[in-house]
């Protein structure tokens, strides 16, 4: 239909894609027709929503933290999926713990995940997407890359490091017609959110309290913003990071 998003470049992987925030990429990817493989440790939760989002989605076990496997995965998807053209970097692992109290293998398991592991996939996929000379990334931040939020110092940390990464690569692959950007979700509701805000009735109040849009974000909000970012529409947009957070990062 007319002032439909098209897709070019080929296949779309989405970390973390068997619930919450990547499941909701993962759909929005597959409904506007492109292959989706979706990755997480966990082989039943892949397998229920491969169920849920229909055949255009597939799963591939694997675990970014183990960053040395992820060109293994992106040497299998485009063997049996085919070329990989998108990748969004959703997987991460949250920590909320004052900093005083954050060990040494605190640090080491959150930045595993949300920087070694990212770097990795995508380097895997940005050295097949050269040779293509067209792809695009999107890097899953957070509020807590934009701003200071307290009791969450390594996530933060790693967070703010992705839109350091983003821009460093936007730069360095632009030449090869990779494109890379990054999506700051707003405090969103899904599992993820609610466990971290268990039991602290003052943050949570805190939060929505200054939400312009006075109302969490929905998971689709966070699909919306990523499938823009990488389909053709978008060819002139590479370094952005957009916040989408119901005006939580202006507002008061």
């Amino acid at each position: 239909m007319a002032g439909a998003l098209t897709f070019a470049a080929g296949a779309c992987i989405v970390t973390g894609g068997a619930s919450g925030i990547g499941k909701a990429i993962a759909g929005a990817f597959a409904a506007a027709g492109v292959p989706v493989v979706i990755t997480g440790r966990n082989e039943e939760t892949l397998r229920r929503a491969c169920d849920d989002l229909g055949e255009d989605v597939v799963f591939r076990v694997s675990d970014v933290d183990d960053g040395d496997a992820q060109a293994d995965l992106v040497a299998d998807v485009e063997a049996n999926v085919g070329p990989v053209g998108y990748l969004v970097n959703n997987a991460g692992r949250h920590l909320k713990k004052p900093f005083v109290e954050t060990r040494g293998e605190d640090f080491d398991a959150v930045v595993a995940t949300n920087l070694r592991g990212v770097f990795m996939l995508t380097r895997a996929c940005a050295e097949r997407m050269r040779a293509r000379r067209r792809g695009a990334v999107v890097m899953i931040s957070s509020m807590s890359g934009l701003m200071g939020l307290s009791s969450v110092p390594v996530y933060s940390l790693t967070k703010t490091g992705l839109l350091g990464l983003t821009r460093s690569l936007a730069s360095e692959l632009g030449a090869d017609g990779i494109r890379v950007n990054a999506v700051c979700p707003g405090f969103i509701d899904t599992p993820m959110f609610r466990t971290a805000v268990q039991g602290d009735a003052a943050r949570l109040a805190k939060i929505t309290g200054r939400i312009p849009l006075q109302e969490l974000g929905d998971p689709a909000d966070i699909a919306g913003a990523c499938l823009y970012l990488c389909s053709d529409q978008a060819r002139y947009l590479t370094g952005v990071t957009l916040p989408v957070d119901g005006g939580f990062s202006i507002g008061f």
